[in-house]
C-alpha cells in the first residue's frame, strides 16, 4: 500500500497527515498524478514504514543514498531523471525522516525488503532500475539478489573496491573519517576536514554535506552491513551493473577500477566521472545523469 501526500502542504502539515495515516486500518492505493513537484507516499509492510519521495512518470529507478544520509543526496540526479522519462523514487532509510521499522539484529536483507517493498507499491513501471550510492549499491545488489523479478538493473555509484591492493594503509583513516564527517558534536571546522578527505574532490565544495546526516539511520546500516557477509550481495546477481565511479575516489583506487568487469565480464559497464570523489552526486550531478541515462538506454528491453 502506498499512501500519497500533496506537496501543495506545509511541511508540518504534512508530517500530522502521515502520522494519522501509520494509525489508520487501511490505506488506499492513489495514482500519482504527473508533475514537476516531489510528493511524499509512506511504503507499509508489517511494522516498516518507508517514507518515499515520489516524482515523474516512465519506467521505475530507485535511488538509494550512502550510510547515514538521506534521499535529498539525489536532489540534483532525481530531478533530471524526471526531465529524461523516468518514475523516480527515492526511499529514506530507516531512521531518517519518517521511515520507521525495527531497528535492531538487521541484516542486507531486511534493508534489501524494504526496497522491494517500495517497488511493489509503485503501482507499476517496474522492474526497477536501481541507484545505490555507496553503502546504497549495496543494498542495492542485495535486493537484486533477493528479489530479482522487481530489478531490472543495478547502477553502483561510488561503491568502494572488494578490497584494498597490498599496501594500502588508509582504510582505516577513510573509515574514521567517515564517521567523524558526520558527527555532530565536532566543530564543522573539523568535520570539512574529514568531508574533504574521505568524500570530495579538491575545489569541490564540502559544506553542503555539514548538513543531511542521520546517525540513527547510519548506526543501522554499520551494523547491517557488518552482519551480512560480502559474499551475499557483492555480485548483484545476473542483472546487468553500471560500476559509475569518480576519477578521484579514495575508495576506488584507481588499481582497482576494472575489478568488477575483470570478475563478471560483459554483464559490468564502466563509466569514470572526472573531478568527482566519493560524494559524486552533488560534485557532478549531469554527468551521473548523463551515464545513467545512456547505460538504461543500451539494456534489453
Amino acid at each position: 500500500m502506498s499512501e500519497v501526500i500533496s506537496p501543495l502542504d506545509k511541511p508540518r502539515r504534512r508530517r500530522r497527515y502521515i502520522a494519522a495515516a501509520f494509525v489508520a486500518a487501511s490505506v488506499m492505493i492513489a495514482t500519482v498524478p504527473a508533475r514537476a513537484e516531489p510528493e511524499w507516499e509512506i511504503a507499509f509492510y508489517d511494522d516498516v514504514r518507508i517514507e518515499v519521495i515520489a516524482e515523474g512518470r516512465g519506467p521505475l529507478i530507485v535511488l538509494l543514498p550512502s550510510r547515514g544520509r538521506g534521499a535529498e543526496d539525489f536532489d540534483g540526479v532525481a530531478g533530471e531523471l524526471v526531465k529524461a522519462g523516468f518514475r523516480v523514487l527515492r526511499p529514506q532509510p530507516r531512521g531518517a525522516a519518517l521511515s520507521l521499522g525495527p531497528m535492531q539484529n538487521l541484516t542486507l536483507h531486511d534493508l534489501a525488503r524494504d526496497v522491494a517493498a517500495v517497488i511493489r507499491n509503485a503501482g507499476g513501471g517496474g522492474p526497477a532500475i536501481i541507484v545505490g550510492h555507496a553503502f546504497g549499491s549495496w543494498v542495492a545488489r542485495m535486493t537484486a539478489i533477493d528479489h530479482p523479478d522487481l530489478v531490472r538493473g543495478v547502477v553502483m555509484a561510488a561503491a568502494a573496491a572488494k578490497t584494498y591492493p597490498a599496501g594500502f594503509n588508509g582504510a582505516k583513516e577513510l573509515s574514521e573519517a567517515v564517521r567523524k564527517s558526520g558527527d555532530f558534536a565536532l566543530p564543522d571546522s573539523e568535520r570539512l576536514g574529514y568531508l574533504r578527505l574521505a568524500f570530495f574532490a579538491p575545489n569541490n565544495d564540502a559544506k553542503i554535506w555539514l548538513q543531511g546526516w542521520h546517525p540513527a539511520a547510519d548506526e543501522v546500516q554499520l551494523a547491517a552491513g557488518r552482519a551480512t557477509k560480502q559474499s551475499e550481495w557483492w555480485s548483484g546477481g545476473t542483472v546487468p551493473l553500471l560500476d559509475l565511479q569518480g576519477a578521484l575516489d579514495p575508495f576506488k583506487p584507481r588499481a582497482m577500477s576494472n575489478e568488477m568487469r575483470e570478475e563478471f565480464g560483459e554483464r559490468v559497464s564502466v563509466v569514470v566521472i572526472p573531478n568527482a570523489s566519493h560524494a559524486l552526486l552533488p560534485e557532478q550531478p549531469g554527468a551521473v545523469t548523463d551515464a545513467i541515462v545512456a547505460w538504461i538506454g543500451k539494456l534489453p528491453r
